[in-house]
């Protein structure tokens, strides 16, 4: 009979769990460093799973992902593939949570644990132990791939149920899921497991922060406009800082908006005003401009310029107002085929120096532009439908606009409510599609 082994020595064991502790060690110092310094999640996710491999892990392929607040997006995630070596970031549009390949997802049946009560869930699954442990299509879909083991993880940001609010409360978020698969024979083995288990944590608070950073810049962004939300959020905060800004200014009312609210129900009045918005702000983003605020049924934009851009800032503002003019025309059609409502709007045009910062009481401050130029272009507006011209240019800013060969035709001079002398104003000369005549 071949004598039992003998156990092995103290020191062999010692050396074993130092080693896996040292792994652990050494990644969550990794995590806690990158959080400090503001690492994203697309690079956060792709460090962690290059460490995974690092420290001997046989991952094929990694999944997280988090929800966020952002008027497009419900949430946001990162892939990490072991045969592409790359990470893919993906976003998630609002209105997904009753979609069927939702409700049939792994990530699904763990918040629903966490919303029964189970702190941080977990899941599981030996995919090469036989269909039993394929229980969700996507587990069938990375076997045929060739994986072997799953393994899945969520972490709870907060204690929802602790307050009253119910988890995925859109104030508080779910937090953050995260799945694992291996190509390995064996599957994970239990060091696999437990660097996961001990180390995600960790990894979960540098989401977190990223996570939190993000959301703030991209409210501020959505609320302020992205110059304004970037300022702020950098610190402009303080009430009464202002700056004197150069810009072109675009004011844009609504023609008869209180006639149609007072005569459709309020949901199709903010289905309209949504639809107009667009169709009017879209025309800004890719030329430098920013919607300052919506006041009821009007818009606020600028395009702010260092001198030597007056003319070319100009030229992009009456390039957005026509195309905001054409988009409107556009959907009026569609709407008016589907039997909603539709509106017309009025465009104003000017250019000067405003003052760009903080107003307001002490606890609540608005970031906004004010000075004579702001006063001037509403006042302008209000001019569009006695002249029977939807767009309406200053002099001022017909100055620098002719000087670009923009065709403007003049409409004479024009008293302007509040101002003083009379102001002559322009309307762009155009050829039936709306576009500039030559």
């Amino acid at each position: 009979m071949t004598p039992a082994s003998p156990d092995p020595p103290a020191f062999a064991i010692f050396e074993v769990e130092q080693t896996l502790a040292q792994k652990i060690v050494d990644i969550h110092i990794w995590a806690v460093r990158e959080g400090l310094r503001g690492a994203g999640a697309p690079e956060l996710f792709d460090g962690y799973c290059q460490r995974l491999v690092a420290h001997g892990t046989a991952l094929w392929r990694g999944h997280s992902a988090m929800e966020t607040l952002h008027p497009q997006w419900n949430g946001y995630g990162v892939t990490w593939r072991r045969d592409l070596n790359a990470i893919a970031p993906e976003s998630y549009p609002h209105r997904m949570d009753d979609e069927p390949i939702w409700i049939a997802s792994p990530f699904f049946a763990l918040i629903e644990r966490a919303r029964a009560g189970d702190d941080n869930p977990t899941l599981r699954r030996r995919l090469a132990a036989g269909p039993s442990e394929r229980d969700f299509p996507a587990l069938e879909e990375f076997y045929a791939e060739g994986g072997t083991d799953y393994a899945a993880f969520l972490f709870v940001f907060g204690d929802p149920l602790a307050h009253g609010q119910r988890l995925g409360d859109r104030s508080q978020g779910t937090g953050v899921v995260y799945s694992f698969v291996t190509d390995h024979a064996s599957g994970f083995s239990d060091d696999d497991v437990a660097i996961m288990r001990t180390t995600l944590p960790a990894l979960s608070l540098a989401m977190k922060a990223h996570a939190g950073h993000a959301i703030a810049s991209g409210l501020l962004k959505t609320y302020l406009g992205w110059d304004a939300g970037e300022r702020v959020h950098a610190g402009a905060v303080t009430r009464g800082s202002m700056e004197t800004v150069g810009a072109a200014i675009l004011f844009v009312d609504l023609r008869g908006f209180t006639t149609l609210s007072d005569a459709v129900p309020g949901p199709v009045v903010i289905d309209l005003l949504n639809d107009a918005f667009e169709a009017m702000a879209a025309p800004l983003r890719d030329r430098g401009g920013q919607v300052l605020k919506f006041i009821g049924d009007a818009m606020l934009a600028t395009i702010a310029f260092a001198e030597a851009e007056r003319a070319a800032a100009c030229a992009r503002a009456l390039d957005a107002a026509l195309e905001g003019r054409r988009n409107l025309d556009a959907l009026n059609a569609v709407r008016s085929e589907g039997g909603a409502p539709t509106i017309e709007a009025d465009f104003a045009l000017h250019v000067g120096e405003v003052l760009y910062g903080n107003v307001g009481a002490s606890d609540r401050l608005d970031f906004t532009a004010i000075g004579p130029a702001i006063n001037e272009v509403v006042r302008i507006e209000a001019l569009c439908q006695p002249l029977g011209r939807s767009i309406l240019v200053s002099p001022e800013f017909a100055a620098v606009a002719r000087e670009g060969g923009w065709p403007l035709e003049s409409l004479g001079l024009h008293a302007l409510r509040g101002v003083k002398a009379q102001k002559e104003l322009f309307a762009p000369v155009t050829t039936p599609d709306g576009a500039p005549a030559s």
